[in-house]
């Protein structure tokens, strides 16, 4: 089965990477979710919470003030102005 590499990056520091089934944002366009085969995609990050489905483990949530979404051959990227790992969230493999 296909998966996401995942990387999540703030201005100054990392926050999470890791294989994932399915990732979600908000953009400026509106809400996005983001499956293994997704065509190429640039957008511009919204403020609000992110949602990671590892493919192991439980569902990460990401808080995040705004920045960049980028997918390319099953690689999505974020750069966030700010960005904070919710509650249940363990760091992922770096």
């Amino acid at each position: 089965m296909a998966e996401l590499e995942v990387e999540i990056v703030a201005a100054d520091h990392f926050v999470w990477s890791g294989a994932a089934k399915m990732v979600k944002a908000r953009t400026s366009d509106g809400e996005i979710g983001i499956l293994p085969g997704h065509s190429p995609l640039l957008a511009i990050l919204a403020e609000g919470e992110m949602a990671i489905e590892p493919v192991s483990g439980d569902r990460i949530a990401v808080v995040v003030d705004g920045g960049f979404f980028s997918v390319d051959n099953n690689r999505v990227v974020i750069v966030a102005d700010n960005a904070q790992l919710g509650d249940a969230a363990t760091a992922g493999i770096r």
